[in-house]
């Protein structure tokens, strides 16, 4: 296996999809992102339509890092305690951050409440609401979220959970990359054409699954692995591209595509230091606050709807103040993220079993 590094790529992907999904919310919440829609009729309907693909982009990123991070143990001995410990540091990893953006939000939504009168504000949080948060089963138990955007925490838990389970019980790659092909087929071609099946991460793991072969396709230091996960990624695109025959499904070939990308450059390293420009200085910068800026941006979606209305400001037309405050999301919710990051994620980080 190859020493592991910063991934350009990886860290670029990461806020793309953390800033796209935060746009989505935008126009898909509130009276903000009606009034917005009359400015920019055709940019916030693509971003309502179109931006939920962002999570397509996250499940494959999450598999190639997940892959990445659990490679060593794919020829160890089983050992439950071992996996045991996996599976409660990835729970402690997430845990932190996620915690304290859901305590901010049902505080926000506290305050939105005396204002808004709308569906997304949702009815007064309850205990056992919380505490299915808490333990990432909320969707299981068909409890309303909290927060826009908390299932992913959930799925990504379950899948990174799975994946460990793979990769400590199976004796060798080649066994592994059978398995994860023919249950990223599964997905793709049946559970995930089916809304039964969203609380869980068989509905999910196709995606996740590309991100796994496109890192042992592209990372591994024996040829007959790399080979063998090249020939199922090819093979699943192939796949993919025969069943659109029948019914196309844009977010399989978007999850295949990006597959394909980190097979090709996700090692590619950052610039040498004295050549980064400002660009990729904020790629390093907000990769490393992309999950807390994804957690905690749709509190500050409530805020600003609460000012709007609170303030009289809706009543005036036009919409430009809709888009001034859709702007001061994004600034405010990058900005929280940097302190929930400083704050809470990394000291969150030291935490291991």
């Amino acid at each position: 296996m190859k020493q592991t590094k910063p991934l350009y790529l990886v860290d670029f992907l990461k806020v793309f999809a953390a800033l796209l999904i935060i746009l989505h919310h935008l126009s898909s919440y509130g009276q903000i992102a009606e009034d917005a829609r009359r400015v920019l009729p055709g940019l916030m309907t693509w971003l309502f339509e179109y931006g939920r693909y962002a999570v397509q982009i996250f499940l494959v990123m999450a598999g190639y890092l997940a892959a990445q991070s659990l490679s060593r143990y794919a020829n160890a001995k089983f050992s439950v305690s071992s996996l045991l410990k996996l599976l409660l540091n990835r729970y402690l990893r997430l845990f932190a951050p996620y915690v304290v953006a859901l305590i901010f939000t049902i505080m926000c939504a506290s305050i939105a409440r005396l204002w808004v009168n709308d569906e997304f504000v949702g009815q007064s949080e309850t205990l056992e609401q919380f505490l299915a948060h808490l333990f990432f089963i909320q969707s299981i138990l068909d409890l309303d979220s909290i927060s826009a955007g908390v299932w992913y925490v959930a799925i990504d838990w379950q899948l990174y959970a799975v994946l460990a389970i793979f990769f400590v019980s199976f004796p060798s790659y080649q066994a592994l990359i059978w398995l994860i092909s023919i249950v990223a087929v599964s997905s793709l071609l049946f559970f995930n054409r089916s809304a039964d099946y969203e609380a869980y991460f068989i509905y999910f793991i196709g995606s996740y699954g590309l991100g796994v072969l496109a890192y042992l396709a592209g990372r591994m230091q024996d040829v007959g692995i790399r080979r063998l996960a090249k020939v199922a990624l090819i093979s699943i695109g192939l796949i993919i591209a025969a069943a659109s025959f029948q019914q196309l499904w844009l977010r399989n070939f978007l999850a295949w595509f990006v597959a394909l990308a980190l097979y090709l450059w996700g090692d590619t390293p950052y610039p040498q230091v004295n050549s980064q420009g400002v660009f990729t200085r904020m790629i390093a910068w907000g990769s490393q606050r992309s999950y807390s800026a994804f957690l905690i941006h749709f509190a500050f979606i409530l805020l600003a709807n609460t000012i709007y209305i609170a303030s009289g400001l809706h009543f005036h037309e036009g919409g430009a103040i809709a888009i001034v405050l859709m702007l001061g999301v994004v600034i405010t919710s990058v900005i929280a993220a940097n302190y929930v990051y400083r704050w809470i994620e990394v000291p969150a980080n030291k935490l291991k079993v």
